[in-house]
């Protein structure tokens, strides 16, 4: 994982032949590289301090992406894009990458704070609206669950499901590892953070999580070591962040909101929703590539990943909705409805992520 160039990538340059076509270099592009030279300051703060015209165009751009992405307009791709970017390279301080030192630098910037905030603000106030919240609130939570869980477990095949089932090349395979990667190479991380504090079977139930996420602690049996074996049978970058650029906006929203719901413990029953419905709904989704892969005619080592997620997840999820879900709807009454509210959210934003995934696989292909 040493390399300077994975860890803060260029915005628009490309990595190898299964990326897009370079894109036209727009205003959010610039701010980012200014962006990304602040991140590599020495500290940070004072020179804003001493200096403030030094993130002047980054600051023009960000107030104005804003506004774009989460205004009464709402339609600027490009500002959605920058925003969920820049977030993300600010939430990823969290996490150590066993590179150089001096990156973390400024993870504690009140500076960088500041820009997290401002954008989680607009952010979440944006996708909250787009959920009936009042009406999660009326319902009969372990009820809800267990039917959400029972219809997400074997839904329907989707129209791009069949796609990737029966039409998705070779070429389009790997375009979804090379998004793909970009969670599959650092699997289960933000689980860490909700896992101290005290012990009770809810907690003991997300440890056997983590634990079977990383291979029990042998690093062959990791599953993101699964995934890197599936990239470099193609030849492809196995480095994390390697196919950063690729990665949609709706998919960087993802992770950003996980970075949030763990990082804030007032999220937890959020968190908790969420996780349920991932832990559910994976088994479902990974079918369809293994089903792709087997058309394929690909190796065991270009589809291995899947499988084992098939057979871990779907235990995975039995644990989630019985042992955490439904626990923690007895264990907090009058907040249940968050789990709801987590779950539901992490569905709409899985779904969005997967149909811009789609539509970018179809133009590789």
């Amino acid at each position: 994982m040493q390399s300077n160039l994975v860890i803060f990538p260029k915005a628009g340059a490309a990595k190898n032949s299964t990326q897009t076509k370079e894109r036209t270099i727009t205003k959010y592009d610039r701010a980012e590289e200014q962006f990304i030279k602040l991140l590599a300051m020495e500290d940070l703060d004072s020179k804003l301090d001493a200096k403030p015209s030094i993130a002047s165009e980054f600051e023009q751009s960000f107030y104005m992406a804003i506004g774009a992405a989460y205004g009464k307009d709402r339609s600027d791709e490009q500002a959605h894009r920058f925003l969920q970017r820049i977030l993300y390279r600010i939430n990823r301080l969290k996490l150590f990458w066993y590179d150089d030192l001096r990156h973390y630098n400024n993870e504690r910037s009140l500076y960088l704070y500041s820009c997290r905030d401002k954008i989680e603000a607009a952010w979440q106030q944006w996708e909250l609206a787009q959920i009936d919240v009042a009406a999660l609130q009326e319902l009969d939570v372990k009820q809800a669950l267990i039917e959400r869980a029972s219809a997400d477990l074997n839904p329907p095949l989707s129209e791009n499901s069949r796609y990737i089932r029966e039409e998705m090349t070779e070429a389009g395979y790997r375009h979804l590892l090379a998004i793909g990667s970009f969670d599959g190479l650092v699997e289960g991380s933000r689980l860490c953070y909700v896992l101290g504090g005290a012990a009770n079977e809810v907690q003991c139930t997300l440890v056997r999580v983590l634990l079977e996420e990383y291979g029990n602690g042998r690093l062959s049996r990791k599953h993101s070591t699964f995934f890197a074996q599936m990239l470099a049978e193609f030849g492809m970058n196995t480095e994390p962040e390697g196919y950063f650029d690729l990665v949609p906006w709706e998919v960087l929203a993802c992770d950003n909101h996980n970075f949030l719901t763990t990082d804030r413990k007032r999220y937890f029953l959020r968190y908790s929703g969420a996780l349920t419905y991932f832990e559910v709904a994976g088994p479902a989704t990974y079918k369809n590539y293994l089903a792709a892969a087997q058309r394929l005619e690909l190796s065991e080592a270009a589809m291995g990943y899947w499988e084992l997620h098939i057979k871990e997840d779907e235990r995975h999820g039995r644990w989630m909705l019985d042992d955490v879900a439904l626990s923690l709807a007895e264990l907090y009454p009058n907040d249940a409805w968050e789990l709801l509210l987590g779950y539901d959210q992490e569905k709409r934003m899985g779904d969005r992520a997967a149909g811009a995934v789609m539509r970018s696989i179809r133009q590789a292909e």
